[in-house]
């Protein structure tokens, strides 16, 4: 089965890129935000399996996603690709439920790493 798939990220570039390195038949399946608040309308409204959330965005960034969807109880995979990649960061997000945390730019290795670790390849 192939995984419905949000990348949030306020970068243009950022969100091709992630796609282009996301395995190939997941590509079909993926839908864009540009920022935070846009993420979250996209998960009130429909069902997704995994999140590939950035944290530095405008409106909405990925710190308060985070804390909304375990408020709201959205039950999504969350993995935050960020350059913020400082261990406070880290531990913050994973506190709020994010399965893990992915430098930018995000290499195929790296997120296939993290997509066989978490079992979701």
């Amino acid at each position: 089965m192939i995984p419905s798939i949000m990348i949030c990220d306020d970068s243009n570039i950022a969100r091709k890129q992630l796609k282009k390195v996301l395995p190939e038949p997941w590509k079909e399946s993926v839908k864009l935000a540009q920022n935070g608040e846009e993420a979250l309308l996209n998960l009130r409204a429909e069902h997704f399996d995994i999140l590939f959330l950035d944290l530095t965005m405008p409106v909405l960034d990925g710190f308060d996603v985070l804390t909304t969807m375990k408020s709201e109880k959205i039950q999504v995979k969350t993995i935050v690709i960020s350059a913020d990649i400082q261990v406070e960061a880290k531990n913050r997000v994973e506190a709020a439920g994010a399965l893990d945390f992915i430098k930018k730019p995000v290499s195929a290795e790296a997120l296939t790493a993290v997509l066989t670790k978490h079992n979701l390849i």
